[in-house]
């Protein structure tokens, strides 16, 4: 490993624990040194990293969780029985590529996204729990990605009958015995959490897993971690959400979405949003709550009262009152993360919000507004173990901003609960008062076009007006990549801008979110430079039957080509994955991971990071949520702009915020038609968002695959420009999500996304370029083609995107 490499594993491996939530503890961890361990369980050698897909990175090593163990001094007494289930998975696993190569040949192209994200399930299998020693560890493995959603199927997001019987083996046999959880998500763990007595979720936290585990073992690091989205059996999520429709999909739960279902609902789940133990205990106390115009702060002394070092996080809800809108019960406000407290050491946090951040979205008037009435105020660690601390007495409605009538609407009024828990405030608590004259109305400044840039743009003809918002191709074909690998000036990045005029720098673009994600290893000859290594996505090119191919836009003979130029190396680092990230809660752990991503992307020459990515964890089967942060806007909102401000500080690079909006699901992700109220929208996903960028100022969106309400999220202008521009005065540039040739299925319901309708809506590049998006873009300045664009329209467009070349290219 070169010098930065392993400097950024033990940055990762140091924050890693803060990112892992302790569930269950009966006080036998953590250990006192190493010894004999019986390792068992799926992901015990076969550790997970991160997901699958464009957000996967090509690192040279990662540590597994035997590694992690045996580097830190553990004799492993089970290398028969993990050696016996690599036998199983390795059977299983070929008949399971295999199937995929069977499904491509059989549907096409439309097919190959099965080859990335599509998940085995967990063979089933009769190994014997023989491990020497007293401490076991089962480590439960479950792998997600891009392309596929999760089912709620045994060995997916159910536990196997194997599993199960392991687990549950494993606690009665061994004295200490805790259940180790590599996992992107949630997993249904109803049959077994009640007799098993210590579970941590490591998560996936990138690079350094197996190390950062069994630092928190040996007590060498401490767990820290909250949960970022409610964990409950598959059964006890709302009846009525739907999920992977492939062509219409209904959010008929309204804003009644993870914690904000159950509680309002009050039913218990297995772990509530926000929970997570500690080796030690905290005790909160002082606990005092001013106002000041609109701005409301509590604060509160945490105490450690343990034995062990650690840090907690104090978390602030707020039960808005119900008039005419209807409210859940409590929905997040703020929360605080203590500094490491040493046995009895405290500290004073304070939590803090403005009302205005409270406002919901009236659908009749078309404005954010708070209406009259107490603003309860609950304190606690998790969102059901908190306790009423102040009201918050608004004396009449107050309005926050004039908004529009934008994003469509659906087929259906939003489901709203029968029975509803009601906030139950003890007497003495202490009122204060908001006089509505407090309240700002919002009235954001729209954003000015460069005026420089404008001009050149003015002075350019159509065709290359047309390449400049258009990703940067070659050949006749253009680039067909929707896997985020069409870059040609840095091998294996996933985009570029047009660098064909002298006075616009090319910009160029790599996946994440989980670290960048650009080629391993490269060479250059005299042809130029040519990729030695596609990382994760070789296997997938191996499924593909050499007619399909071409259709990518290689060649079976250009794959396997022999050529011997310089070998050059581009090994990346992964940081944890995003909803690790949040379950630090703390946004200066993202920031440290983004300053980490930042150097990389200086050292090979990337401007723009495809990363965050923020859509919210609406159920558990979306495939790609491991990459999102939580359930919560608020959260989800704060994590991407610690982000984005890490990796934006180093000049030069720039972030994409993404999915521009209500990516929820993978299944038919281009042609896959969310339906939601503009309630709904506006106050659950857009809410983290608008956050993102008040807070940090992204340079690019990323538009999502998606239709919104019948249109395409890249193609509606009331999104693109009304909201997003209008509302919030974002000043920076929307980008496609990766439209390749349209790939139409005989059966889709809707056609897929084209480039004049981008450009009309305001969504400023279609990436990653082909010919075909050109053309589009110029018929439609004739009135030929889909949507009709105007030279203004296109001259927005293009200054917008040479006003950013000019700020990051210099």
């Amino acid at each position: 490993m070169e010098v930065y490499e392993r400097e950024h594993m033990n940055t990762v491996r140091a924050l890693s624990p803060e990112c892992m939530v302790l569930l269950k503890s009966d006080g036998s961890f953590p250990l006192g040194e190493p010894g004999k361990i019986a390792l068992y369980g799926n992901a015990a050698r076969k550790t997970i990293k991160g997901g699958t897909g464009s957000g996967d990175v090509n690192t040279r090593h990662y540590v597994s969780v035997e590694e992690g163990l045996e580097n830190a001094g553990f004799s492993i007494t089970t290398k028969g029985w993990l050696d016996g289930y690599d036998a199983i998975w390795n059977a299983a696993n070929k008949e399971f590529r295999a199937g995929i190569k069977r499904t491509i040949a059989a549907q096409g192209i439309s097919a190959i996204m099965l080859g990335i994200g599509a998940i085995m399930t967990e063979p089933t299998y009769a190994l014997p729990l023989d491990g020497e020693g007293d401490i076991a560890l089962y480590v439960l493995g479950r792998i997600s990605g891009e392309g596929a959603d999760r089912a709620p199927e045994k060995g997916n997001l159910l536990l196997t009958d194997t599993e199960v019987r392991d687990i549950l083996q494993l606690q009665k046999q061994y004295a200490r015995f805790m259940l180790v959880l590599n996992v992107g998500g949630v997993v249904d763990l109803s049959p077994v959490v009640d007799e098993v007595s210590n579970i941590l979720l490591i998560s996936q936290p990138g690079i350094a897993v197996g190390d950062a585990l069994a630092d928190v073992l040996l007590g060498k690091a401490y767990p820290s971690g909250k949960l970022a989205s409610t964990w409950a059996a598959w059964q006890d999520y709302c009846p009525v959400a739907e999920f992977g429709d492939p062509n219409d999909t209904r959010y008929k739960e309204g804003i009644y979405v993870g914690y904000r279902y159950f509680d309002t609902v009050d039913k218990a789940p297995l772990f509530p949003f926000g929970y997570g133990l500690s080796y030690t205990q905290f005790a909160f106390s002082d606990v005092k709550t001013a106002v000041q115009d609109s701005k409301v702060q509590v604060t509160v002394t945490v105490t450690n009262t343990g034995a062990w070092a650690g840090k907690e996080v104090a978390q602030l809800y707020v039960s808005v009152p119900c008039g005419v809108l209807p409210q859940p019960y409590q929905t997040l406000a703020a929360f605080a993360k203590t500094k490491e407290l040493a046995p009895g050491e405290s500290e004073t946090l304070a939590l803090c919000f403005a009302m205005e951040e409270l406002a919901s979205f009236d659908e009749e008037s078309c404005c954010a507004v708070l209406e009259k009435g107490d603003y309860v105020l609950h304190l606690g660690a998790d969102s059901r173990n908190t306790a009423v601390c102040a009201v918050v007495r608004l004396e009449e409605n107050a309005l926050v901003q004039h908004l529009h009538d934008a994003g469509g609407k659906p087929d259906f009024a939003d489901w709203q609960p029968e029975h509803r828990k009601t906030v139950q405030i003890p007497e003495g608590t202490p009122c204060l008062e908001i006089k509505a004259s407090a309240i700002s109305e919002i009235i954001p400044t729209a954003p000015a076009i460069d005026e420089k840039a404008a001009a050149l743009a003015a002075s350019m003809t159509d065709s290359d007006l047309a390449l400049l918002c258009t990703g940067a191709y070659n050949g006749a074909a253009g680039s067909n990549s929707v896997i985020g690998n069409a870059g040609v000036t840095v091998i294996g990045s996933a985009g570029e801008t047009t660098g064909i005029f002298p006075e616009i720098p090319a910009l160029i673009m790599a996946d994440g979110p989980a670290g960048v994600r650009i080629a391993p290893k490269y060479g250059v000859d005299e042809k130029g430079p040519y990729s030695l290594d596609s990382g994760a996505f070789s296997e997938v090119l191996d499924l593909i039957p050499d007619e399909m191919i071409a259709a990518l836009g290689f060649s079976r003979e250009m794959l396997n080509e022999k050529r011997s130029g310089t070998v050059h190396e581009q090994y990346c680092t992964a940081i944890p994955i995003g909803t690790a990230l949040a379950q630090s809660w703390n946004p200066a752990v993202c920031e440290a991971c983004a300053d980490l991503v930042a150097l990389e992307m200086e050292r090979f020459g990337i401007h723009i990071w495809l990363a965050p990515a923020m859509n919210i964890h609406r159920l558990p089967l979306c495939g790609r949520n491991f990459e999102y942060y939580s359930e919560d806007p608020l959260i989800s909102g704060k994590m991407a702009a610690a982000i984005t401000k890490g990796v934006q500080k180093q000049p030069g690079r720039a972030v994409s915020i993404k999915h521009f909006c209500c990516n929820n699901q993978e299944t038919n992700r281009m042609h896959s038609n969310t339906l939601v109220s503009q309630r709904a929208l506006r106050d659950i996903y857009l809410r983290g968002f608008r956050i993102a960028i008040e807070d940090s100022a992204p340079a690019t969106v990323m538009s999502s695959y998606n239709l919104l309400n019948g249109e395409h999220t890249s193609q509606r202008r009331d999104l693109l420009e009304t909201i997003l521009r209008e509302e919030w005065g974002y000043r920076g540039i929307v980008m496609s999500d990766w439209v390749s040739g349209n790939i139409n299925k005989p059966d889709d319901k809707y056609p897929g996304a084209v480039a004049s309708g981008a450009v009309q809506a305001g969504n400023d590049i279609m990436m990653p370029g082909t010919p075909g998006h050109q053309a589009d873009i110029l018929a439609a300045l004739k009135g030929e083609a889909a949507y009709k664009v105007t030279r203004n329209d296109l001259e927005r467009c293009a200054a917008r995107m040479i006003a950013l070349a000019w700020r990051l290219g210099k």
